[in-house]
This record gives C-alpha cells, structure tokens and sequence, in this order.
C-alpha cells in the first residue's frame, strides 16, 4: 500500500509513575527531515529515536513532540559537599588570622555558600527509560503510518481515475489523426482544382504530398509511448512503498510526449486533447508530490 508524505499520530504510554506523550506530524519533502522536541532529560535517546522513525518513514518533513511526566516523590535528593566546606571553612579560619576579625560564620550561612548543599534528579535505568519511551514511540509511529496509508489509498484512487481520463484523450488522438490526413487530402485537392482549373495532377505527385504531411503531423510513436507510460505508472501504483520518485520520473516522461504531440498538432482538436492531457499530468503531478 503506497502512503502519503502528509501524517498524524499521537499515543499516551504510563507504566508506575511516568508518563510518556508522544506526538508527530509531517508534510512533503524531498529527503526524510526529522526535528524532535522534547525534554532534556531524554537528549541522550535522540540518535535512538531517528533510528527508530526510519523504520516507519522514508521520506517528509516530520516534527515530533514528546512530553514526560514523573509523579514520583523521590526525583530529587539533597547532595551535602563535606570537603567544599571544609575547604570553606579553612579559608575563613585564615581570614581571621590575616585580618584579626571575628569568624562569625555559622551553619545557616555555610550552607548558603555555592554548591554545599545542592539538589540533583534521582539517577534513573536508562535502559528501563528508553523501553518506557519506546514504547511510547512505537504507538506514536504506528498511528502516524496509519493516517499516512489512508491518504496513500486516497491518492492512489484519484491516480488511477485521471489515468483512465489519460487513456480517453489518448484514444480520442489516435481516433483523429487519420481523419486529419484525409481532410488534408481533400482540402489539397480541391485547391489544386481550383488553381490548375482543367489541368490534371499526377496521383503520385499528389499521395507524395499528402505523404510527407502524414509523417509531419505523425504522433504514433508519442501515443505508444504515452499508452506505455501509464501502464507503467498502474504497476508502479501496485508497488509497497518508496514509488514517489520513480512516480514523479514516470509524470516527466508522459509530459514530454505531451508536449510533443502539441508541438506536432496541426489541428484545432488534437490541440485541445494535447492541452487535456498536459492539464491531468499536471494534476497528477502534484499528488506524485504527496506521496513517499
């Protein structure tokens, strides 16, 4: 099932006292362009969370969000520096001395001074954490595949559906030109009678003319190809996933031979059929751009 560049996906994970939300989006981009937000406690697992999205998306720009929570009492202990305050305390000793001052420091004081008493987060298991954030993630993720596989079935039906509209225009060319080529005939036979008047034409002279015009206007080789490149395209549809680029090349190539049979068009009709099928590569152009 191809899946669209264009995703959402959230998921809650709690186990005892934390809790774990992560959320992600995404849109187009050429290359898979990954920007997490989250807690600093969790910096260290960045390189494992890219990893870890690479198994679920190719390509597209994806913003995710985590958020984590953690209810229980003991996150932080209170660290007392015994030797910063002794050394602390030697200093003041020696002030004393220099200076013949009363050393009037007292407990309440010491503690006050630069890093004797400081708070510091309960150390955690980080292999427990990144199971807890995994989890979290693959929920997330799996979401986020979901939505992106309902909108890659979308646009695989509005695909196909221009494609059939492609195969009409094509056989509506392919119905014309021989038509072309008689009117051309016609036309170049009533104006030869008309300049030359009783005076008669060899038939050859004439079928040589009419010949070199045919080989002109000829767009058999563009329709071929043309009629090639949407079967292609069809199977391409049916592939799994990764088809957004080869997708886009096979729209380039259709749009050459557009571009060809309009440039060749000698006639009001073929033009308009050239110009619809030059509008629904288009169109199917940009869904192409949607999908991974």
């Amino acid at each position: 099932m191809i899946k669209s560049m264009t995703g959402f996906g959230r998921y809650e994970y709690q186990s005892g006292s934390r809790k774990f939300t992560v959320e992600l989006k995404s849109v187009n981009h050429r290359y898979l362009d990954v920007s997490i937000r989250m807690p600093k406690k969790l910096n260290s697992f960045e390189t494992s969370i890219r990893t870890l999205l690479k198994q679920y998306a190719n390509r597209g720009k994806v913003d995710i969000f985590i958020t984590y929570e953690d209810t229980a009492e003991s996150q932080v202990s209170l660290k007392y520096n015994a030797a910063l305050a002794e050394e602390y305390m030697q200093y003041f000793r020696r002030m004393e001395e220099e200076f013949q001052i009363e050393n009037d420091i007292r407990v309440s004081a010491l503690a006050r001074f630069p890093e004797v008493l400081t708070m510091e987060e309960a150390s955690e298991d980080e292999d427990e954490l990144w199971k807890e954030l995994k989890a979290a993630l693959d929920g997330a993720f799996s979401k986020f595949v979901e939505t992106r596989t309902t909108e890659g079935g979308n646009l695989k039906r509005d695909i196909l559906q221009k494609l059939s509209g492609m195969e009409e225009l094509v056989a509506a060319i392919e119905r014309r030109s021989p038509e072309i080529v008689a009117e051309y005939r016609k036309k170049l036979e009533e104006k030869v009678q008309e300049l030359l008047s009783d005076t008669q034409i060899e038939e050859s002279r004439m079928a040589a003319e009419v010949i070199l015009y045919a080989d002109k206007i000829c767009t058999d080789e563009e329709v071929v190809r043309l009629k090639s490149h949407i079967s292609h395209m069809r199977d391409t549809l049916e592939e799994r996933e990764g088809i957004g680029r080869k997708l886009d090349f096979i729209a380039q190539e259709m749009n050459r031979e557009a571009n060809t049979i309009l440039s060749k068009a000698n006639d009001l009709e073929v033009s308009n059929y050239a110009i619809g099928l030059k509008t629904e590569i288009e169109k199917i152009r940009e869904q192409i751009q949607n999908i991974e």
